[in-house]
């Protein structure tokens, strides 16, 4: 058994077929067309997973530079009660 109930022959009967109408060189084009849009959707993904790291990179500096000013601001309230 293969696919759903269709045997490997009728698949075979099927392939064959769609050659004989086809042609081989068109089923060559199909073939590096689909091969082609997978290369463009894994670069696409690639892309927006780095894009998505250096959005995460630049938050993590931003909130590491927002702490250290709210601590530099404290610390120099600490050192005027301390004055006083």
């Amino acid at each position: 058994m293969g696919l759903g109930g269709i045997s490997i022959w009728q698949l075979l009967i099927v392939l064959a077929i769609i050659i004989l109408i086809f042609g081989t060189k068109k089923f060559k084009n199909i073939g590096s067309d689909l091969g082609g849009a997978v290369k463009g959707f894994k670069k696409a993904m690639s892309d927006e997973e780095k894009a998505q790291e250096e959005a995460d990179q630049k938050q993590i500096k931003q909130e590491d530079a927002d702490f250290t000013e709210a601590q530099n601001k404290a610390d120099v309230k600490d050192e005027q009660k301390s004055d006083k």
